[in-house]
């Protein structure tokens, strides 16, 4: 009957995420546009279809259409989108301030490739290959919670598996939200006024994962004086979440496949069965079938826990969340008393975050305690470590990064990217060099290299540029 159940619950999984795929199909095809995340450091969420006929948008002050925050600090006619076979091009019209592509200034002679990221005056957009999503769906925030349309498409599908009564098995990286997603597994399930009993199996010290999942009975061992409660039996009448189920050996999964299709537990040294009724929810982050093929875990209890699978995407899939969680965080750490300037959400736009939304939160705490302990009123900087995971370099990362000088080899840009990235910052070779990610040593160098003159400024001065420059 279970075994029935499971394969039910399976079908009704793939029904739903046929189903959902379908409604969007059925409306025509795919709209490629933009999705305006960000407006002067705030999270929005503002979708764009470029246009139908041209495939191309202006992005400016007075070119989103009704109903589009307005940012000052971007030119009437700002920058040029457009898209031809699954690539975004941008142009810069000539703007006052400078359009920035994946963080690197784009520039007015020729068009650049958009990976994910622009941002022009105070504004950031992300490209999208079809934003009918964020047009129905948005960008949901719930308490500590923050979810893109994809990631709602899965809550809704995590609270469907739990009202049918079935098991789940979540896929994932460390750090994605498995906790969370277990949370609402529970919360919207039959047994939400039970326990919730979650196990780290991989926390769990060598050998003595048996006794602590399934309890002991007093004498079963040298220094057992009394009978012990196991995780299993205190998940009876809930629901038990083996996290890193793959984590444990092989003799006790054999023994957690027997409780799974007797509803029945053994201590250790117990010489009668326990009845137990739970709901069971295993998450990890490896491809179970991938650990069946290499001996590491059983293939039969794959098949009672490891269907329904649900797969949490990575933060560097939902990247449209970042400016929400960023703005949570500051909200909870710092109150009203700190603004977040536009320069630091691009920067964690930019990232990788292999560390996924736990290292987004960490990284950005431990940034507005640094912003407090300094006397700032805006969050502005991140380190460069965070978010780009061991030995990455953030592919073109922008403002909001400190780096020392001399601690990165870079190739020279071109003369034209220089010019238009001091006409984004009014000639100021400090700000100009945060841009860009580099020392202004190393701005000034390149500087001389091309034989434009900038003044001495520092930041927050007023630096000079050349005619040249100054367009």
């Amino acid at each position: 009957m279970d075994l029935e159940h499971d394969t039910l619950t399976t079908k009704t999984l793939q029904e739903s995420q046929r189903g959902e795929q379908d409604t969007l199909d059925d409306e025509g095809l795919a709209r490629p546009g933009l999705v305006l995340v960000s407006h002067h450091g705030r999270p929005v969420c503002v979708a764009l279809a470029l246009g139908a006929s041209s495939g191309s948008m202006l992005i400016g002050r007075d070119c989103l259409g009704p109903g589009v925050l307005s940012d000052p600090s971007m030119s009437r006619q700002h920058a040029e989108v457009r898209y031809d076979a699954q690539r975004f091009w941008v142009r810069d019209l000539g703007s006052r301030n400078g359009t920035f592509v994946d963080g690197k200034p784009a520039c007015e002679v020729t068009e650049g490739a958009a990976r994910r990221v622009i941002r022009a005056g105070h504004s950031i957009f992300l490209t999208c290959q079809d934003v009918r999503p964020f047009e129905t769906m948005g960008i949901e925030r719930m308490e500590a919670l923050v979810l893109g349309p994809g990631m709602a498409a899965t809550w809704r599908l995590i609270g469907r598996l739990a009202r049918t009564g079935s098991s789940m098995c979540l896929h994932g990286e460390s750090g994605v939200g498995k906790e969370r997603a277990v949370q609402v597994f529970h919360a919207q399930g039959p047994r939400s006024g039970k326990p919730l009993v979650a196990v780290n199996c991989g926390a769990i010290p060598e050998g003595m994962a048996e006794r602590l999942l399934f309890g002991t009975k007093r004498g079963a061992y040298s220094g057992a004086t009394a009978d012990a409660e196991g995780y299993v039996q205190a998940a009876d009448g809930g629901v038990l979440f083996l996290d890193e189920v793959a984590e444990l050996d092989l003799a006790v999964q054999a023994k957690l496949l027997r409780v799974l299709e007797t509803r029945e537990v053994m201590p250790l040294g117990e010489n009668r069965p326990h009845r137990v009724d739970f709901q069971l929810c295993a998450a990890s982050h490896k491809d179970l079938r991938e650990e069946i093929a290499r001996g590491r875990f059983r293939q039969d209890l794959y098949f009672r826990l490891g269907l329904p699978t649900v797969s949490l995407a990575p933060l560097r899939e939902r990247i449209e969340e970042i400016p929400w969680l960023i703005d949570m965080v500051v909200g909870h750490t710092a109150g009203e008393g700190l603004a977040v300037h536009s320069s630091f959400v691009e920067a964690c736009l930019l990232r990788r975050w292999p560390g996924n939304v736990r290292e987004l939160i960490t990284e950005t705490r431990a940034a507005v305690h640094q912003a407090l302990a300094q006397g700032g009123t805006s969050l502005r900087d991140t380190s460069l470590a965070a978010g780009a995971g061991a030995g990455f370099e953030p592919a073109g990362v922008g403002s909001g990064a400190r780096m020392a000088a001399g601690s990165q080899r870079r190739d020279v840009p071109a003369r034209a990217n220089l010019e238009a990235a001091l006409r984004a910052h009014q000639g100021n070779v400090a700000a100009t060099a945060r841009a860009m990610h580099v020392h202004r040593t190393q701005l000034r160098r390149w500087l001389a290299r091309y034989g434009i003159e900038a003044g001495q400024g520092e930041a927050g001065q007023g630096d000079e540029v050349a005619q040249s420059a100054a367009g």
